[in-house]
């Protein structure tokens, strides 16, 4: 039953996410969280820790006037009890640089009384960064 409810709730994510629905996002993730994306935060302040709902509003406003999508692909979501892994891949092009950075990603999630409160996002770091390089 869990693991339905983990199911759900990720798809909603996803699809808030494809459709950019930032309040519909921000919905989705507890008050505190434990959010973690490695990366240049120097070249991406976007990147880091957050540990709010408010901190992970910020975060994909400042993705989104970063980067401009071009395309993406999900595989099948796994999801078990509370947990639920994402992978796919994209590319965007970076405002600042008009560059094209394409990565694989992989998004892992748990989740506890029906919202997320773990996220921890990997995608490709050095691609990232001379993307970033004017």
């Amino acid at each position: 039953m869990q693991t339905v409810a983990t199911r759900e709730l990720v798809e909603n994510f996803v699809e808030a996410l494809l459709q950019r629905n930032l309040e519909k996002i921000v919905s989705l993730f507890s008050d505190k969280v434990d959010w973690y994306i490695p990366g240049p935060e120097a070249l991406a302040p976007w990147l880091g820790k957050r540990n709010s709902r408010k901190q992970v509003e910020d975060f994909f406003r400042q993705l989104w006037q970063q980067t401009e999508p071009i395309s993406g692909k999900l595989d099948p979501i796994f999801a078990e009890d509370t947990f639920a892994v994402i992978t796919g891949s994209f590319s965007v092009r970076m405002l600042q640089t008009h560059k094209i950075f394409e990565s694989l990603f992989f998004i892992q999630i748990a989740v506890e009384n029906g919202l997320i409160v773990r996220y921890r996002l990997l995608e490709e770091g050095y691609g990232l960064s001379i993307a970033l390089k004017a």
